[in-house]
């Protein structure tokens, strides 16, 4: 698994970091930017992401992982299809950022993969404050999942952890910012 993080982490600090001036989903400005999307619809991107997910889920008994749209569409695809390939197959669901507007109305995609009660792992490419999660725990939660995890690529370190745990729910990540950097110069 060392060299599987090693390849992401050059892979990320390749496609997906960016330093600079940005401003981001929160608000707040930064000097740098992480576009994991950059590294998750690249095929060798999506594979190691999928089997470092499978193992950060291994200690979870789970019926499948989700996420908010759009970060969360390539990674929760990822974990689909190399679960399925490693013999441990594991449904995915979509959160939309509103309800589609037609036919059902609903806010999540994939359902019928699923039963209330069912225990699942939110997935996230970067958290920062935890404010895009905590809307998708709402939804999912009001679709009668129960959440038992939090995964994602790269925890900025800003304090979404934190306002995570104060809702209950432990954040685990492949990356921090530092960690990224360290791991895509060895």
């Amino acid at each position: 698994m060392q060299q599987i993080r090693r390849d992401l982490a050059r892979l990320l600090k390749e496609k997906s970091y960016r330093e600079g001036d940005f401003t981001l989903t929160s608000g707040r400005k930064s000097d740098y930017y992480f576009d994991c999307k950059q590294t998750a619809l690249h095929p060798q991107g999506a594979w190691l992401l999928g089997r470092l997910f499978l193992e950060l889920l291994k200690d979870y008994a789970i019926k499948g992982v989700g996420g908010m749209t759009l970060g969360a569409d390539p990674l929760v695809s990822a974990v689909t299809v190399v679960s399925y390939t490693e013999g441990r197959p594991l449904p995915g669901f979509i959160v939309r950022k509103q309800p589609k507007g037609h036919g059902t109305n609903q806010y999540l995609e994939g359902m019928a993969n699923f039963a209330p009660g069912d225990k699942v792992v939110l997935l996230e490419d970067v958290v920062t404050t935890g404010g895009t999660l905590q809307k998708a725990l709402e939804r999912v939660r009001a679709e009668g999942l129960e959440v038992v995890g939090v995964l994602c690529v790269l925890d900025r370190e800003e304090g979404g952890r934190e306002n995570l745990a104060r809702a209950g729910y432990e954040l685990t990540s492949i990356f921090t910012r530092s960690e990224l950097l360290h791991a895509a110069a060895d």
